[in-house]
Formats: C-alpha cells, sequence, structure tokens
C-alpha cells in the first residue's frame, strides 16, 4: 500500500480493530470467566508475537537487550501492557461498552497529569481547563447514568480506568526504554512474560471448565482479541505514528467511543441514554481541549 489512501487504511484499520475489541470482549465473556479469557487471550498474543518479534531482530532496528535488562522490560511491559489489558477485560465484565470505551480512553488526560507531577510536561491554563471538563464529565456519567439495569456498575467503570492509569505510568516512565529497544520488544516481553506468569493461574482457571461447551463465536472473539488489537494494531499504530505527528494520529482515537457505542447498539443491543451522550460529550471535550493546548 503506497501513500496517504494506504496509511489512512491502516489507521481506519486500526481504530476498528481497537473498537471491535470491546464487542469481542463481551462476546467471549459470556462463555469465558474474566480471568481464564485474560490468561487464554495473553497466551496466544504471546504467540503470535513472536514472529514479529524475529523478524524484527533481523532488521536490527533497535537495540539488542543482555540478561541484565530482561528484569526492566518484564517489569515495563507487565505493567504497561499485560496489567492494562488484565484490567481491561475485568472492568469490562462490569460495565457496558460504552463506559469502558470512555473510561479507557482517558489515557491523555492521566499522561498529561503524570507528566506534569514529574515535571516532564507544563500544566498550563488551557490544559488545566481541559482536565476539569473531562473530569466534570467523569462525574456526570458516574452520577446519571448506569445504563439498563445498572450494567454499567461502579467497580467495572473504576477497574477500567485504573487499566488506563497503568497504560499511562508506562507510555511516562517507559518512554526512555521503549525508544532504546523499540516497542516490539517491549510488547514480546510483556506478552510472553505475561502468558508465564499467569500461566498456573490460568490452568487453575482451566482445570473443570467445559471448553466443549463454548461456542464458535466465543473462540473467534478470542483469537481476535489476541491477534488484531493485542498485535496488529499496536504494529500499524507505530508505523503510522513514524509517518505523522503524533497529535493527528490520538485525533483518530477519538472516534473508538462513539464507533464502540453504535457497534454496542447494533451488535449487543445495548442501550444509550442521555446522559451518556451528554457526558461523554463534555469528557471528550475535556480531552480535546488537553490535546490541541499541548
Amino acid at each position: 500500500m503506497k501513500g496517504s489512501a494506504g496509511l489512512y487504511s491502516l489507521i481506519a484499520l486500526m481504530i476498528a480493530g481497537w473498537t471491535g475489541n470491546y464487542i469481542a470482549g463481551k462476546i467471549a465473556l459470556r462463555a469465558f470467566p474474566p480471568v481464564l479469557l485474560y490468561g487464554m487471550r495473553i497466551s496466544m498474543a504471546g504467540v503470535l508475537i513472536l514472529p514479529v518479534y524475529w523478524w524484527e531482530r533481523q532488521r536490527l532496528t533497535a537495540r539488542s537487550w543482555t540478561l541484565r535488562d530482561v528484569p526492566q522490560l518484564v517489569t515495563l511491559g507487565l505493567f504497561g501492557v499485560a496489567l492494562n489489558q488484565f484490567l481491561f477485560v475485568v472492568g469490562l465484565s462490569r460495565t457496558s461498552v460504552a463506559h469502558s470505551s470512555i473510561f479507557a480512553n482517558l489515557s491523555p488526560i492521566l499522561v498529561l497529569l503524570l507528566a506534569s507531577m514529574r515535571g516532564l510536561e507544563r500544566l498550563t491554563g488551557w490544559k488545566l481547563v481541559g482536565v476539569m471538563v473531562a473530569l466534570a464529565g467523569v462525574v456526570l456519567l458516574r452520577t446519571l447514568d448506569a445504563g439498563p439495569q445498572g450494567e454499567a456498575t461502579l467497580a467495572g467503570d473504576v477497574i477500567t480506568l485504573c487499566g488506563a492509569l497503568a497504560f499511562s505510568i508506562f507510555t511516562v516512565l517507559g518512554k526512555p526504554a521503549t525508544k532504546r529497544y523499540g516497542t516490539i520488544t517491549v510488547n514480546t516481553f510483556a506478552y510472553a512474560g505475561g502468558a508465564l506468569l499467569m500461566s498456573p493461574v490460568t490452568l487453575w482457571q482451566s482445570a473443570g471448565f467445559d471448553f466443549r461447551a463454548v461456542p464458535f463465536s466465543a473462540w473467534a472473539a478470542v483469537f481476535y482479541m489476541a491477534l488484531l488489537p493485542s498485535v496488529i494494531c499496536y504494529l500499524i499504530y507505530y508505523y503510522a505514528l513514524a509517518r505523522m505527528e503524533a497529535s493527528r494520529l490520538a485525533a483518530f482515537s477519538y472516534l473508538q467511543p462513539l464507533l464502540a457505542t453504535v457497534f454496542g447498539i447494533f451488535i449487543l443491543h445495548e442501550h444509550v441514554t442521555p446522559a451518556l451522550v451528554v457526558s461523554g460529550l463534555v469528557i471528550f471535550g475535556g480531552v480535546y481541549i488537553t490535546e490541541r493546548a499541548r
């Protein structure tokens, strides 16, 4: 694929892949308990990313790591990727697709706050306004909208927000290591290391579980979660990041909550309330102000 048309086609695939992760997660959670689903997903992703890692190693685009680097790589990867995805799955099991997509996409606000606390970025007046507007939207969302039968629980929203916080901490603290070793290396350690550490829990969760009763749709959803959002979308993201400004690429992420909500309505028959729409607009209005003020 050549030119801007090819690049934007890849970005569209990336956004669709990440958006579909919410729907696939809900479908998979109908058949699997959250912890088992996470263990299976990260194990599959660990296997699927290995060929990509060896391909990158052949190209020698990143500094080679040594045994002394392993603890740092594993810690960063597990904290930024594995923990983020674990909290995403557990949070999704306790909230709606719409709420999950909104809280998961608060990372720009969290990254700004963490970076300013470390003195890496200055919290200007307009950035502060954006933060306050976004936080006001969060309060509105939790106060006014819980969805039918309370499907969007406070626990699910908080867990999802903690997942976004984990990724934000990784973004701020792990940037030097990511530049040094490469994103594929860090992600490989995250998935492979996470799969190894989770293996006892995954095996324990598998004991006595009737896998024969799992429908094909749930298996397909797990494979989708392991392949597209966990591996392919990350590769597209870093490919696009090397070819356009980070702010322009980040702007496409605003489409995820909208698309996830629409997919949730038509595929999962979730309901959207006026409070959800208003709160979501306020939140992403705050995120937009913050991003524009950078």
